[in-house]
């Protein structure tokens, strides 16, 4: 059998080419059919060719990459997220002493028109960037709460590569701001149809929840036998802090009234402990002053001795003669004691003088 030809685009031609027929076989139908059946045989056995690709319309390029000082949690994150889209495109850390504006430089030169910035302050806070490179909009979010695939190990898998779903929570369709938000994450996560490095298979799903003035991650597998859902991982909490008009900057559109920096939520935990501490010396203080002070005779109450019961008066006995006094045993026994030594001493010289006399 032929091998069947593949088109440019990744079409195969399906149609093989029939078997030619000798003139010795034209009158024997038995053969004919044998021919038949060997041919059936091997379309069954056949690998099927690649699916065949459309043209590939939306050209999101998704530029991931942070600043220097960012802890093996949030490298291991960016390299998770890298992983989950497709159409992500790496670049070196960036120093931390440059203006943000160098990234809108950045993505132009790696031909990416969104970006994922990951900004480390202080070691310990991370904050992270969604641009839309070079116009604008973009937001600037608090991380909090990473955890990552290899710390969950959770028990749901997708295949490497697939486009995912998006599924938004109601309130973004209720506030402007959530519905800009909404906008921009779609954009950003979404991996385009028909991308070169993406699989035509969709297998999980990324959730983008609202609460406590928060948006929580959470990535999901969808299970074949039943549509169930089962976590894969990574998640992570953004905490919105402004919406900005242009690229890494420009007039802010939002301002979260409830976001708390780092430093004044540190600042409050040392403040209440700090009070606490404060408190228990104060109390120890009072007390000290409690105890100098004299204490205060109150007045006798009459009415305190109404229930008392008055205790039996006992007669007085009085003694005449001297009571006779008590014999120390422990005294009397170490006076013997000290008498037997005496007298072994005296004995023992007595013997060396009477030995000496002889000599």
């Amino acid at each position: 059998m032929a091998v069947a030809k593949r088109k440019r685009r990744g079409g195969l031609a399906i149609q093989a080419k029939k078997p030619k027929r000798n003139e010795k076989d034209a009158g024997s139908p038995a053969k004919l059919r044998d021919v038949a059946e060997e041919a059936e045989e091997e379309e069954r056995d056949r690998i099927p060719g690649p699916v065949c690709k459309g043209k590939w319309k939306n050209k999101e390029r998704i530029l991931i990459f942070s600043s220097r000082g960012i802890n093996f949690r949030t490298r291991h994150l960016m390299q998770d997220l890298r992983m989950l889209m497709p159409h992500s495109k790496a670049d070196t850390k960036m120093d931390r002493k440059d203006k943000l504006f160098v990234i809108n430089e950045v993505c132009e030169m790696k031909n990416c028109n969104k970006c994922i910035y990951f900004e480390a302050k202080k070691k310990q806070d991370l904050y992270m960037w969604l641009s839309n490179s070079p116009h604008g909009p973009s937001a600037k979010f608090l991380v909090q709460n990473i955890h990552t695939l290899a710390e969950l190990k959770l028990t749901g898998n997708c295949l490497k590569g697939s486009r995912p779903l998006l599924s938004f929570d109601p309130v973004f369709d209720e506030l402007p701001h959530y519905a800009l938000l909404k906008e921009l994450l779609i954009q950003i996560f979404c991996t385009p149809r028909y991308h070169p490095k993406s699989q035509p298979f969709v297998d999980h799903v990324f959730t983008f929840t609202i609460l406590d003035n928060r948006i929580w991650f959470r990535n999901f597998q969808i299970i074949e036998e039943d549509a169930a859902l089962v976590e894969i991982g990574p998640r992570f909490v953004l905490n919105l802090i402004k919406i900005f008009q242009g690229s890494f900057g420009g007039p802010t559109l939002y301002e979260n009234p409830h976001y708390q920096s780092p430093n004044m939520h540190r600042r409050i935990v040392r403040s209440i402990t700090a009070a606490k501490y404060k408190e228990k010396q104060q109390v120890k203080e009072v007390q000290k002053l409690r105890k100098k002070e004299p204490k205060t005779v109150l007045p006798h109450d009459p009415t305190d001795d109404v229930f008392a019961i008055p205790a039996e008066e006992k007669p007085i006995e009085i003694q005449w003669v001297k009571p006779e006094p008590k014999v120390d045993l422990k005294a009397r026994k170490k006076r013997i004691y000290k008498r037997q030594r005496k007298l072994n001493q005296k004995d023992e010289q007595g013997g060396m003088q009477n030995e000496s006399m002889d000599n």
